[in-house]
């Protein structure tokens, strides 16, 4: 805005992120790119009001952001939320690939005791290194805030910095006479 010459308080800002940024994931959700059927999954930890909450991720085996929730606690309720949550709108994947973590492992066990064709689950520490290299670029637009004072701020703004991420990626479809738009053309 300072570029137009505008002035406007950070205030102002907040509260535009606050109204526009579930709207505009809402509609990037129809524009998304398939993701793969493998799938690297892992929670990290954000700071809300001095308390640490779980981002719940997940990438395919190309890098691909397949989804990402923000839940208070990291328990196999919450896991199995994201799983959910992220077949609804990506597909069933065919592996999932976990860390050591056993609520993750639960909540697969659990999804899958409802399905006809399980979902293959591989528990290996070190495979999934694409997910945990993924979060760093979260984490990097994140350690500059320091922290977030409400849970539904720090949801909402994280939808902002995790869209963002997948535009970098390359994964929105663009129509156009040209055709899609190389990822670079999407830098902020």
């Amino acid at each position: 805005m300072s570029e137009r010459g505008t002035s406007v308080d950070h205030l102002t800002v907040h509260r535009w992120a606050m109204k526009l940024l579930p709207v505009l994931e809402k509609l990037f959700r129809g524009h998304k790119r398939t993701v793969g059927k493998s799938w690297r999954m892992d929670e990290t930890y954000i700071r809300v009001k001095g308390q640490w909450k779980y981002l719940y991720r997940a990438v395919d085996r190309d890098g691909n952001t397949v989804d990402f929730l923000l839940r208070a606690r990291r328990d196999k309720h919450a896991a199995q939320r994201y799983f959910e949550r992220s077949m609804i709108h990506n597909g069933v994947p065919e592996t999932v690939t976990i860390d050591l973590s056993g609520a993750n492992l639960a909540a697969l066990k659990a999804i899958n005791v409802k399905r006809e064709s399980p979902i293959r689950i591989r528990q290996k520490k070190y495979l999934n290194n694409i997910v945990e290299q993924d979060h760093r670029a979260i984490k990097r637009r994140i350690r500059p805030m320091l922290g977030f004072k409400k849970f539904t701020c720090a949801r909402v703004v994280l939808i902002g910095i995790e869209l963002m991420h997948m535009i970098n990626k390359g994964q929105m479809k663009i129509t156009s006479a040209s055709g899609p738009l190389p990822p670079s053309s999407f830098t902020p």
